[in-house]
């Protein structure tokens, strides 16, 4: 699946503003166009909203279930209305928020030391319980391996040592593109 190119980019990004401007913001005039077979292959992914360079909303999914174009749009109006750490975005400020993809690889499951901040994303389970945080994150934050690791355990709710012992971990890469940040959206059909 990886790399999409730069023509791939801005549909996935289109697909994801719209759904969000039918969703969000009752728009449902908006024409979905023909996507390449590239986009319509089961592949997993997280949408990113950001607004004022401040995050928004953001979830995403690791399976490999669905079509890559239908997981990004479930994934934006996810981030924009059911992401539990915000409230629901509101329609006035879709044309404030930039949006950020990241297309995951299949996950591969990793010791401790095969690890790579910055190049990995990280999957970290325990029967039910699971925490994923992406790669550009430990970058973000400045986080070495073992902080990386100790956060995605949190997240997991599990202990923060627990990769050490009996957590499974798994990881991913993922080719993470946006929306400019300086875009401004002179109409809800802007692409």
């Amino acid at each position: 699946m990886l790399p999409l190119t730069e023509a791939e980019q801005r549909l996935l990004l289109r697909v994801a503003r719209q759904a969000l401007e039918e969703r969000v913001g009752g728009d449902p005039s908006i024409a979905s166009s023909s996507l390449p077979d590239t986009l319509c292959q089961p592949c997993g992914a997280f949408v990113t909203l950001h607004k004022a360079k401040r995050l928004r909303g953001c979830i995403g999914s690791i399976d490999l279930l669905a079509p890559l174009d239908e997981t990004v749009r479930e994934c934006a109006v996810a981030a924009a209305l059911r992401d539990p750490r915000f409230e629901p975005v509101t329609p006035d400020e879709l044309r404030a928020l930039r949006i950020e993809i990241s297309v995951l690889s299949p996950l591969v499951e990793a010791s401790p030391d095969q690890v790579e901040v910055g190049r990995h994303g990280l999957l970290v389970s325990r029967g039910a319980q699971r925490g994923v945080l992406l790669p550009q994150v430990a970058v973000d934050w400045k986080w070495d391996r073992e902080r990386f690791l100790e956060e995605a355990c949190l997240k997991a709710r599990l202990s923060a040592d627990a990769w050490r012992s009996d957590a499974k971990l798994q990881t991913f890469t993922a080719q993470v593109f946006g929306e400019p940040s300086d875009l401004a959206f002179s109409s809800p059909h802007a692409a």
